[in-house]
């Protein structure tokens, strides 16, 4: 009887031996898992002889370090009456969703899907975009939309089978943009319930909406007149407003997207007091405040989102004077913490950390390569 208990206590010490022993490994890889970047940042090169992502880690207090570069498998463009450093001339050129990073290949026609872990990537899949010259992808659930501005402009579908690791094309999904061959269109992105899809068209002034049913199809075009000229990057707030930029008069609207897929003015052409090519729009994510980057001046604007989508310009220089013009394209991380925008001026991508006034405060910058300067189009962050 004692010999029994005595084995049954040898068997208890070494259960809390080897319990104390995994708590300590745990206590270790939390340790270590804690000092590991808590993020990461995206640029698509857009390079014509090998597209291809640059990612840079980002850690805890926002600062960036390149991490690697990853091959989309596509090319590169640097689209017709689409100098540098603006190539593609849109936003959303690369894309998080659904627990993946797609991109675009306008070069090629393609748009890739990478698996998307920290800095870590991999190509699952590249299919052909449904058009020409893609610049702009949006995501929601199982679904994704590719906008296509060449040629003759449209959208195109795509089932994102996350299982199997392919992005699978809608037959018959392809609609075109109310604007024809003079839309030169930036943007697509779908609502928060992903049941529309809004197009923005640059050179037509209109913005098209499409109502999707269930199995991930639009209907044709419904375009709407922007308030003001040159309606260009976009996003849409958790509330369900969309707000606008205006490259024309160098300002921002807002507009409540209706349940019969239309929309209705909210503030109209709100103005960024001396900023001159007023391009990407980007909200925070509990739709608080919107930040525009103005390529002209080199600067970031920011706005207040009030609950009912009424826009107040809350600085028209939040960046102070920390950015070389131009500035083009925006990325806000998960929980709204950071903004990191492409400072071409300096070959940098920078980044801010978010107030919960919406100001901005520096957070540094990493160098992306010269090599890239005159193709790099889209960023976005995690």
């Amino acid at each position: 009887m004692l010999f029994a208990n005595w084995i049954r206590s040898l068997k208890v010490g070494r259960l809390i031996a080897a319990t104390s022993l995994a708590l300590g490994a745990g206590i270790i890889a939390t340790s270590s898992q804690a000092a590991e970047p808590v993020g990461a940042v995206y640029l698509l090169s857009n390079e014509l002889s090998g597209n291809a992502i640059l990612v840079y880690a980002r850690a805890t207090d926002g600062s960036l370090t390149y991490s690697a570069s990853y091959p989309t498998g596509g090319t590169g463009a640097i689209i017709a009456g689409n100098p540098p450093p603006d190539p593609l001339a849109s936003q959303g050129s690369l894309t998080l969703g659904s627990g993946m990073l797609f991109a675009v290949n306008a070069g090629s026609n393609e748009i890739s899907m990478f698996r998307a872990h920290g800095t870590t990537l991999a190509l699952l899949d590249r299919q052909p975009s449904g058009g020409v010259h893609p610049v702009s992808i949006a995501v929601h659930g199982s679904y994704a939309y590719v906008l296509n501005a060449g040629a003759t402009p449209n959208i195109s579908g795509f089932f994102i089978d996350a299982a199997a690791g392919r992005l699978k094309p809608l037959p018959g999904s392809q609609r075109s943009l109310a604007g024809g061959t003079a839309s030169a269109a930036a943007q697509v992105s779908f609502n928060g319930d992903g049941n529309i899809l809004l197009v923005s068209e640059k050179g037509t002034n209109l913005i098209d909406l499409y109502r999707v049913d269930h199995r991930g199809y639009a209907s044709d075009s419904k375009p709407f007149k922007s308030n003001g000229a040159v309606p260009f990057g976009f996003d849409i707030t958790n509330r369900g407003y969309a707000i606008f930029s205006e490259a024309g008069p160098n300002a921002a609207s807002s507009y409540e997207i209706d349940d019969d897929g239309s929309l209705s003015l909210i503030s109209g052409s709100v103005p960024l007091t001396g900023q001159v090519a007023t391009c990407w729009l980007i909200t925070t994510h509990d739709g608080r405040y919107a930040f525009t980057a103005n390529a002209g001046t080199g600067t970031i604007s920011s706005l207040k989102v009030a609950p009912d989508g009424k826009l107040t310009l809350v600085n028209a220089t939040a960046s102070a004077n920390l950015l070389a013009k131009p500035v083009l394209d925006m990325a806000i991380t998960g929980n709204s913490k950071f903004l990191y925008i492409r400072d071409d001026g300096n070959n940098t991508v920078t980044g801010f950390r978010i107030g919960p006034d919406g100001s901005l405060t520096t957070v540094g910058s990493a160098t992306f390569p010269a090599s890239v300067l005159a193709t790099v189009q889209g960023i976005a962050a995690r």
